[in-house]
């Protein structure tokens, strides 16, 4: 079992950053695969970053490449999302992941998610 607690959201200006944190609990999240997604109002889930287990192979949405960047650090059982630059289509709740291993958006190959942090980007 993993569990997922996602911190760091907010309300920044266009421009801006922020950092997002997911702490993760359980004694395999070394070797999890782990991804953010997010979800604007009336909208659906759609995959942000993801990255293996060692950190060396990441994966960004088209939107966000440039501006955003994932890392982990497994000795704190933590996954980060540095976002710079914000744009106000930015704004949605974002939601961290686990898997098995592996580097991918897609949102059924995650097993574990956390409740989720909001992000509001003001224009």
């Amino acid at each position: 079992q993993v569990q997922l607690v996602e911190s760091g959201g907010g309300l920044v200006q266009a421009g801006g950053s922020l950092r997002l944190s997911c702490a993760a609990s359980g004694r395999t999240f070394s070797r999890a695969g782990m991804a953010w997604f997010r979800q604007a109002p009336g909208q659906e889930r759609t995959f942000v970053a993801a990255i293996n287990w060692s950190g060396g192979s990441i994966s960004y949405a088209d939107s966000v490449k440039g501006r955003f960047t994932i890392s982990r650090d497994n000795a704190k059982n933590t996954v980060y999302l540095q976002m710079n630059s914000l744009k106000p289509e930015d704004t949605a709740t974002y939601y961290c992941a686990a898997n098995g291993g592996v580097t991918t958006g897609l949102s059924y190959v995650y097993d574990y998610w956390g409740q989720g942090t909001q992000v509001t980007v003001s224009s």
